[in-house]
């Protein structure tokens, strides 16, 4: 089993698209999937989300491509959580247990309980942090 990247490609691409928004071009999704060094399809997905969300904006024709909507600092990754769908830290099984069990009819009311309160303090924590913040980061790992 691996974890969902949506998130981790969502914030790279935010961040990426905050440093190069300096040079007054816009993004284009094959310039994007080159440094998170995926398909463009997948980036083009990612920007969907994003679009809805209301983090990135679109441009077409000549120049066509893709700009952040709102300063990096005014980006928390708590949005960007909830623009690519969030999930949940953890899924519940895939079929649902047997109810005839006493571990299998109320575990996933138990679990739930659980992860919730944990969905809320990742969210809160996430909150906390900006896509500028990010990027400063990352900046501060160059060699």
């Amino acid at each position: 089993m691996g974890a969902n990247s949506r998130m981790t490609i969502a914030v790279h691409v935010l961040t990426w698209m905050s440093l190069d928004r300096h040079d007054n071009e816009v993004a284009t999704s094959e310039r994007i999937a080159g440094s998170v060094n995926t398909n463009p399809v997948v980036i083009r997905r990612c920007l969907g989300d994003l679009r809805r969300a209301g983090l990135v904006q679109s441009k077409r024709g000549a120049g066509a491509g893709w700009t952040l909507a709102r300063e990096p600092e005014e980006i928390t990754l708590r949005e960007v959580y909830r623009a690519v769908g969030g999930g949940g830290l953890f899924g519940m099984h895939y079929t649902t247990p047997n109810a005839d069990c006493p571990i299998g009819f109320g575990i996933q009311p138990a679990l739930q309980r659980v992860y919730s309160g944990l969905e809320e303090q990742m969210e809160e924590e996430l909150s906390r942090t900006t896509v500028a913040e990010v990027l400063r980061s990352v900046l501060a790992q160059q060699r």
